[in-house]
């Protein structure tokens, strides 16, 4: 197992905005000539516009956020070089007060190095809280579009309502982006991706009933060259670069960026032979980084990365981000759907010991109104059998049920306020009551998740009844199932938090619209969810309920 004591983390100019920033007060404010002397040279070798695959911007606080480029004149290119000449790119970014890029707040020049894929990660601070800013970037005559980012309130202010969204599981072949458009378009603050960001498989390998309606580039990701072709493919997509755009993102791998269900150290497959796991491992990540819009404390060192971090918006929320796939141990029972006596052993672990006691340190230090967990995978427990046995899902935490409950445990005597679990991973949407024990069905809830469906993955999937689902019967703690695509929107106010579980009817094919299917409320200091809105199930629908088979096949179905 790799631990925490050997993690160490690579600092270089790379994200470190190499000039010192520029305050600029006047609208139309010019950089310095040593900027433009710099720009007048990034043209050299530059045929096309290398803003190809957008902008973004990351992880915020009161006084700044991260922003994000990676330059690219050819983002297919087999070797996963984008196009760009092997020299560094000096890159002038702006910062703005307003929408139309009048009032540059912040200016600088730094640098797009080859060994990192012309990337180019600018953390800004001294900028004001609470506030909506703007900014591009900039290399020879080519400019960047402009991006939305936002500064939390003050660690001491609530500020105002909060809207947060979050998605998971965008496989490019599919489906198209088109929840990401209308997530766009419905401008939060904070937008969560919980992981599957991007899929591994070459083309006609993962496919849907119907056929896929777009295909991979490339073979299998298992380079460096494979993972930076791979996200140059899924960031070329105008709809995804579209939600990077709108507001800041905080984001956390799933499993998809690197190998289907690995575990550590461990891949999907341990019993077929796979020396050069490692090596996929760091290749996977150095390109994760390169492509997210993440601070340079996550820069990663061979095949290490500190991914699990707190963000904190004002007093209204703290986000702890988890990563449950670096540290985990693997599956039991040789994964899968299983009444499997590992799940119970108190040993194991689907966060590692030390990340656990970072997040219970968390919790006792938290005096958020809305502790809200940005993880990966279902947390409440989903029993498939209506028997004795208890068959779960070994790769979920039902594989770790001690896990879960000295993490429940840990909320509940930090006296959390309001807990909250954010999920992906299951290509559906779900929301549930969370308990201590459930096996005791009568006993108390203890906090509320939140499941979001996939972006695309499964295709445009099925809409039913969701009280007709088996799961929802043989666990009453579960409240609410819908197999169709798309995002969860949830507005976070003191008094309570509003979770609209947006669907994309069809991503199959491109410009669906989007609707709320549900809408359900967290009230403050009432642990538990409650359905405040159903919209009537679609006449056009399938509505035969989804099985118990179907729902584990639509969940574990792989190449």
């Amino acid at each position: 197992m790799s631990k925490l004591n050997r993690r160490h983390f690579l600092v270089t100019g790379l994200a470190a905005g190499a000039a010192a920033a520029i305050p600029a007060t006047g609208a139309h404010a010019d950089p310095d000539p040593a900027a433009e002397s710099a720009q007048s040279l990034a043209s050299r070798g530059l045929r096309t516009d290398p803003f190809a695959l957008g902008v973004a911007s990351g992880d915020p606080d009161h006084e700044g956020f991260v922003i994000w480029t990676r330059l690219a004149q050819q983002p297919m290119a087999e070797d996963g070089l984008g196009g760009m000449p092997q020299r560094p790119f000096p890159v002038l970014w702006q910062v703005y007060a307003d929408e139309r890029a009048r009032k540059v707040v912040r200016s600088g020049v730094t640098t797009a190095a080859p060994e990192w894929g012309h990337s180019v990660h600018v953390e800004l601070k001294d900028l004001g809280s609470d506030r909506d800013y703007w900014y591009r970037f900039r290399v020879g005559p080519y400019v960047s579009p402009l991006g939305r980012a936002r500064t939390a309130p003050h660690p001491l202010s609530y500020g105002g309502a909060l809207a947060m969204a979050f998605v998971s599981c965008s496989q490019y072949e599919h489906g198209y982006f088109t929840a990401y458009r209308r997530l766009a378009e419905e401008r939060p603050d904070v937008i969560l991706h919980l992981g599957d960001y991007q899929y591994e498989y070459t083309k006609d390998t993962y496919t849907i009933p119907g056929g896929n309606v777009r295909d991979h580039e490339g073979p299998e990701t298992e380079t460096l060259a494979n993972y930076r072709q791979r996200h140059a493919q899924y960031k070329s997509d105008l709809d995804l670069q579209a939600a990077h755009a709108a507001a800041p993102w905080l984001v956390v791998w799933d499993d998809h960026e690197l190998d289907n269900n690995w575990a550590d150290e461990v891949p999907e497959k341990p019993e077929i032979p796979q020396p050069g796991f490692l090596s996929r491992r760091e290749a996977a990540f150095r390109a994760y980084y390169e492509n997210m819009p993440l601070r340079r404390t996550s820069i990663p060192r061979g095949i290490d990365m500190q991914l699990y971090r707190r963000i904190r918006w004002g007093r209204m929320a703290t986000f702890h981000m988890l990563d449950t796939r670096q540290y985990r141990d693997d599956q039991g029972c040789g994964d899968g759907y299983k009444d499997c006596p590992a799940a119970v052993d108190p040993a194991r672990s689907i966060t590692g010991a030390e990340q656990e006691a970072w997040l219970l340190d968390g919790f006792r230090h938290s005096r958020a109104q809305w502790d809200i967990l940005g993880q990966q995978v279902f947390f409440a427990q989903r029993d498939n059998n209506d028997g004795p046995a208890k068959i779960t899902s070994q790769d979920a935490w039902d594989g770790y049920v001690a896990s879960r409950k000295r993490i429940t445990q840990g909320w509940l005597d930090a006296e959390v306020r309001n807990p909250v679990v954010l999920t992906g991973d299951v290509h559906a949407h779900w929301a549930s009551d969370l308990k201590l024990d459930y096996d005791d069905p009568t006993g108390p809830s203890v906090g509320s998740e939140l499941v979001a469906t996939s972006v695309s993955t499964g295709g445009d999937g099925t809409d039913s009844d969701p009280a007709a689902h088996p799961f929802l019967k043989i666990n009453p703690h579960l409240k609410f199932y819908n197999n169709q695509r798309g995002y969860v929107l949830t507005k976070i106010e003191r008094d309570q938090m509003t979770a609209d579980f947006k669907v994309v009817p069809q991503v199959q094919t491109p410009g669906g619209e989007a609707y709320t299917r549900a809408t359900f409320v967290i009230e403050d200091r009432v642990p538990g969810v409650q359905q405040t809105y159903l919209r009537p199930l679609d006449p056009a629908a399938r509505s035969r309920p989804m099985t118990v088979d179907e729902t584990v096949r639509l969940e574990t179905e792989r190449p």
